[in-house]
């Protein structure tokens, strides 16, 4: 039994039948796990993403056992605020509301900062960063006159302890935990909770695609040494986005394997 199936029996948490989540980059990946622990339990996903992703949510519903109906997707660059708006409208337009919206959509460009070039380190920048923010602007007003709901932005234990050639990368993590922070004081007595996961190195195809010394090396510097499981992301998530956890905010939960205590 999951900790989510097990809080569920127990009354921790409520199930998320008439909850609406947007979660960006939710095709696959840590997204992806996302996205299915939602619907899980009963949550309309509206997936987020760039037109690759469409293709993906389509793989990702035909792998979901009775609740493939409960995942659409909505196309959006997250780095375009305008495009953001628009995917939030059409959500609104087709179920009525957004009660969630995690920020989980990212890039990476790895180069040292003496070989990174400008352009790499706005791309990420403009993402990982910028695009939570256009995100979260895009559902405010909405959250605010429905005094409820819940944001989490999806960090990285890189934010918080830095990470060779990931200049850029760690500098939207951290980033994003000060956003997370802000919004957080900014929303507190509307019903509004904004938290922050920051995962260690998970397997994904993103860190799958390293070398593998450097998976090795991420791997040994992780006391319970090994990468971790994108559902163990997911479970952290459906806990914060819970209409019990009202009284957590402003907070990152290290989701890592004791690789940053």
């Amino acid at each position: 039994m999951t900790l989510a199936s097990t809080q569920l029996a127990s009354g921790t948490l409520k199930r998320l039948d008439g909850r609406v989540a947007i979660v960006t980059g939710g095709s696959r990946g840590i997204g992806g796990a996302i996205s299915t622990a939602l619907a899980a339990d009963g949550a309309n996903v509206a997936v987020v993403g760039i037109p690759a992703d469409r293709e993906r949510t389509e793989h990702l519903r035909a792998s979901l056992n009775g609740t493939a109906q409960l995942v659409e997707f909505f196309e959006a660059n997250v780095a375009d605020p305008e495009a953001c708006q628009r995917s939030v409208n059409a959500v609104i337009e087709k179920y009525g509301h957004v009660d969630i919206l995690v920020n989980n959509a990212g890039i990476t460009k790895d180069h040292t900062a003496r070989k990174m070039t400008v352009e790499e380190w706005q791309a990420v920048l403009d993402v990982n960063l910028s695009g939570p923010f256009y995100m979260i602007k895009a559902v405010l007003e909405h959250m605010l006159e429905r005094k409820f709901g819940r944001i989490v932005n999806i960090s990285s234990v890189v934010g918080k302890m830095g990470n060779f050639g990931q200049a850029n990368y760690a500098a939207a993590k951290a980033g994003l935990l000060g956003l997370t922070k802000t919004l957080a004081l900014e929303t507190a007595r509307s019903g509004i909770t904004v938290n922050a996961v920051a995962p260690g190195f998970i397997a994904t195809e993103m860190v799958k695609a390293m070398p593998q010394a450097a998976i090795d090396i991420a791997k040994g510097r992780t006391p319970v040494d090994r990468l971790g499981e994108p559902g163990e992301i997911a479970r952290a998530v459906r806990f914060l986005v819970d209409e019990n956890s009202g009284f957590i905010t402003g907070t990152a939960f290290d989701v890592n394997g004791g690789m940053y205590m």
